[in-house]
């Protein structure tokens, strides 16, 4: 029971703190962010940094892409502008992972303490807001702690390694990363969790990176709920999201079936189980996005495709009306010389 508790209470300040550093990033960015979403697209590669750039500030992809559906159902961005902003996004949801795999737990507390110093006694909004960043941050990672600490015991567990190991069949750890992030949804937060399960020895790279894989497609389960109820290019947006993450799913599970990719992510920081994850999920997006960007008309075309424009059903209508009156032809309109007489009396 205690153990439970104690998983319940880091989990919740993990989130609470990730909360809190991107509510108070976007207070201080202020109205920053949509202007620049709406005029920094002219180019592809300026709408991939701009959309990286954003996410990394406000440290959520989900934020961003519901961001990029409403302007596109205010049709203020183009789908194919709204491309590039998705691919961005994905690279720039990635610094939370990064953040997380720093080294830098011992000094939470004191992150936690400076930063609520400042909240309660900076007379200015820009300083409290740039508090609640630093705090955000000092309670997520006490947060991450007591999550690794609290899972510890369960190395001893026959069955809950049982269950880890299950990881590392790709179609499992991509349907339970998917699953578990669309119920929470944020990557950012599910990866971190993911983190804490490796950093506490429950889980391998191998296994870590098809969850990692299913967590990329779950978290575009918020965009997809943003787009209920708006226009038909704003729908496509998200399935522009949808099909960066899938395509990039099955690249990377390829890979790691028939290359050496864990081992080598793992020679480079083999004692950092935390910066695995955060590397994989960094390149994965950027090797993504680096895949697709010559084809982003393409997949703007696609979405069309899957999404087709609707005729509205007055223009049906009309146009079966239009058919029906010139088809059958009339045996009237035309009465050739064969016709029999008591045929053109008729039609008289």
């Amino acid at each position: 029971m205690h153990l439970v508790l104690s998983l319940l209470g880091g989990l919740a300040l993990f989130l609470y703190g990730m909360q809190m550093m991107s509510k108070d990033l976007e207070s201080l960015a202020g109205n920053r962010m949509k202007d620049i979403l709406e005029k920094l697209t002219a180019t592809p590669l300026l709408g991939v940094l701009v959309g990286a750039g954003i996410t990394a500030v406000i440290q959520s992809s989900s934020a961003t892409t519901v961001m990029v559906v409403g302007f596109v159902n205010a049709e203020l961005m183009t789908l194919r502008q709204a491309v590039w902003i998705i691919m961005g996004a994905n690279i720039g949801t990635t610094i939370t992972g990064q953040l997380i795999a720093l080294d830098i737990g011992a000094l939470a507390p004191l992150f936690a303490f400076v930063g609520v110093a400042m909240v309660m006694f900076a007379g200015k909004e820009k300083i409290k807001y740039l508090g609640g960043i630093i705090a955000g941050l000092g309670i997520l990672f006490i947060g991450m702690n007591m999550m690794s600490d609290a899972m510890m015991p369960l190395r001893e567990s026959e069955r809950f390694i049982s269950l880890m190991t299950k990881f590392s069949n790709p179609f499992f750890g991509i349907m339970s990363g998917m699953l578990f992030t669309a119920i929470i949804q944020s990557s950012s937060a599910s990866v971190g969790i993911l983190q804490a399960l490796a950093v506490s020895g429950l889980i391998g790279l191998d296994g870590a990176v098809f969850v990692l894989f299913g967590q990329n497609i779950g978290t575009c389960i918020t965009a997809v709920l943003a787009s209920i109820g708006t226009n038909i290019n704003a729908r496509r947006t998200t399935i522009i999201h949808l099909m960066f993450n899938i395509i990039g799913t099955i690249v990377f599970t390829v890979i790691c079936l028939v290359t050496p990719f864990t081992s080598w992510m793992i020679s480079f920081v083999p004692d950092n189980p935390a910066a695995q994850i955060a590397n994989v999920h960094t390149i994965f997006n950027i090797t993504t996005t680096i895949l697709l960007m010559p084809f982003g008309g393409r997949m703007a075309h696609a979405a069309e495709l899957i999404l087709p424009d609707q005729v509205p059903a007055a223009k049906r209508g009309t146009r079966m009306h239009g058919l029906t009156r010139s088809w059958p032809p009339s045996m009237c309109s035309a009465s050739p010389p064969w016709q029999s007489r008591a045929s053109r009396t008729r039609c008289r």
